[in-house]
């Protein structure tokens, strides 16, 4: 039985494009999740964050690795252990509009799941449990008879956050949940995700491209490009003490509140071009656009390993792989 609520283990995801080209969505990435712990990744669109999340809650089938919940291998469960997992795993999307359906009133959108996994056996206790959802995550009852189209950004995705909640899971991915909201709305939404983390002992998968974001919410940070996992750590370690070359690149874009530390701070700005998930390179994805670059980066694909406890990278620079240059 594994100590981990959620343990990833040299995942791969690969799409085949047409008879020659492979799409590398994800390329061994390993991590853990802990019970009411958050754990965010972060990285540039098309990095593979999404994929790697919908393959880690059996959206999509793996292609190697392993994804264990509880110990159990989520992609080896039969038809009931997966129907049992589906319950205990939930998603909010990135697009709050899209993914609700606009043809069912609120009611029905968050009952959906109530009914699926029978857990109500009355009317009454439906929509006791219903209205009491809509009121975790701020919302008046009277809205459950109205549709989506009635609603803003930020109340469409209160009640995404509702229906993911309805049957009281354990884990919530959230894929980019407030990248389509207004900057005032994003504080609240991230806010109510930190309460109800804290009320319900929920763990988070929160995926993101903004490293700003990421940082209020995440215990532990994820770094990804390409498909791998370049840097992994504590909030704290990520950004106090990010050591890898892209980690420092976005670090360095996140504004800062005071215009004079603003003004004199100096944003480190890459230069190349992002390689194609199709190519294959043989050794380090980011040499390309890495300031600090050596032959062996170009030659030997660097291992992610531990340079201080709980703090991951890969790079030749920080685990001695350019000891022999």
């Amino acid at each position: 039985m594994s100590e981990h609520l959620l343990e990833v283990r040299h995942l791969k995801k690969y799409f085949r494009l047409g008879k020659h080209k492979v799409l590398k969505a994800v390329d061994d990435v390993s991590f853990y999740l802990n019970e009411g712990e958050t754990l965010g990744i972060v990285g540039e669109s098309g990095c593979g964050k999404t994929t790697c999340g919908k393959t880690c809650i059996g959206m999509l089938d793996k292609t190697e690795g392993s994804v264990c919940y509880r110990g159990k291998e989520i992609h080896e469960m039969n038809k009931k252990e997966f129907f049992g997992f589906t319950g205990q795993v939930q998603m909010i999307f990135q697009d709050p509009y899209s993914s609700l359906d606009p043809h069912m009133r609120v009611y029905d959108i968050i009952a959906e799941g109530l009914r699926i996994h029978h857990l109500t056996t009355t009317k009454e206790q439906e929509k006791e449990q219903v209205y009491k959802l809509l009121k975790n995550v701020g919302m008046n009852i009277e809205y459950a008879n109205r549709y989506v189209h009635e609603f803003s950004g930020g109340q469409r995705q209160r009640i995404g956050i509702a229906r993911a909640l309805a049957l009281n899971p354990k884990v919530i991915f959230c894929d980019e949940p407030v990248s389509a909201l207004d900057v005032s709305v994003q504080a609240q939404i991230i806010n109510l995700l930190e309460k109800l983390k804290k009320e319900r002992n929920l763990a988070l998968l929160f995926v993101a491209h903004d490293l700003a974001v990421v940082q209020h919410i995440s215990d532990r940070i994820g770094v990804m490009y390409l498909g791998t996992m370049v840097e992994l750590g504590t909030t704290e370690q990520i950004m106090e003490k990010a050591v890898h070359p892209y980690t420092k690149a976005l670090l360095s874009a996140i504004p800062i509140a005071d215009p004079k530390e603003e003004k004199e701070r100096q944003q480190i700005l890459l230069k190349g071009d992002i390689p194609s998930s199709t190519e294959e390179i043989q050794g380090c994805r980011f040499a390309g656009r890495c300031p600090n670059a050596k032959e062996c980066c170009m030659k030997k694909a660097p291992k992610i390993q531990e340079i201080e406890p709980g703090h991951f990278v890969a790079c030749h620079l920080y685990t001695g792989g350019m000891e022999n240059e």
